[in-house]
């Protein structure tokens, strides 16, 4: 009878383990974590950053095709702006997730941010981070994110979205360009954030400063003009130029975090 009992114990335990594993929901540790979606094998890459004190959790929309670049040590290489200053969002008290291209995708372009299919997964996430960590989420995207970020804060709303950060804003010339979406239905803090010396053609530091006017419906808006940095090259719309905060990583996060823990226009 005892050898019967272990044996079921054990057969118990076995299923229980199979359970967890298939399971989308699955605790993630820190590092990359594949979420599924509803489209055959394809996956969402997140890079997950907990905070054991957290006070919200950020979600880092990167801009262009949001590649991870080379996985080096299990990091992702990419050089974005919000990918290389992932870290100082941890440390300012946030659990920081980081979406990546899906798998099933060769890139990530303007018509397809503001699509239904990319604001589901985009939801996925959210409801990710809410079953995972229970704490606020925020939605920061740049450049080509801040499409993506602005497309989902719409179709979530407040009631899943405590507050939105753009940075470095699609403004013009582009389908899904913020001033182009339904800005004014936004119901939540929401901070706007430029380069003072933006070069790029399609994202213009006097039109993102103009975004804050359409949020008439946001409880709190801001827009801050950062003037800081050295040593742009490349491409003036590439993440090593102005446009993606060069050698001012940590000083624009900070600019990010304080207002979102303490919201004011």
């Amino acid at each position: 009878m005892k050898v019967d009992r272990f044996r079921q114990t054990w057969c118990h335990l076995l299923v229980l383990a199979a359970l967890l594993l298939a399971s989308p929901w699955l605790h993630a540790q820190d590092g990359f974590f594949q979420l599924p979606l509803e489209r055959g094998e394809a996956k969402l890459p997140v890079y997950v950053m907990r905070h054991a004190q957290a006070i919200a959790t950020v979600v880092l929309l990167p801009g262009g095709d949001a590649g991870t670049g080379k996985i080096v040590d299990e990091q992702p290489g990419s050089s974005n702006f919000l990918v290389r200053a992932r870290q100082y969002f941890q440390q300012a008290g946030f659990n920081v997730l980081v979406v990546f291209r899906a798998s099933d995708l060769s890139g990530l372009d303007y018509g397809y941010r503001i699509s239904p299919e990319h604001v589901a997964e985009l939801s996925k996430v959210v409801a990710y981070a809410q079953r995972e960590f229970g704490k606020p989420v925020w939605l920061i995207g740049t450049s080509r994110g801040t499409v993506s970020g602005t497309a989902t804060a719409i179709a979530l709303g407040e009631k899943s979205i405590a507050g939105l950060v753009l940075t470095s804003s699609v403004t013009s010339r582009r389908t899904g360009a913020i001033e182009s979406q339904n800005v004014a239905s936004l119901r939540m803090p929401t901070l706007v954030l430029h380069h003072k010396y933006d070069s790029c053609k399609i994202c213009v530091p006097a039109e993102a400063a103009r975004i804050v006017d359409q949020l008439k419906s946001a409880p709190v808006r801001k827009f801050i003009m950062v003037d800081g940095g050295s040593n742009p090259e490349g491409d003036p719309c590439e993440s090593r130029h102005w446009h993606g905060y060069i050698n001012f990583e940590q000083q624009t996060v900070q600019l990010i975090t304080d207002w979102i823990k303490s919201p004011k226009s």
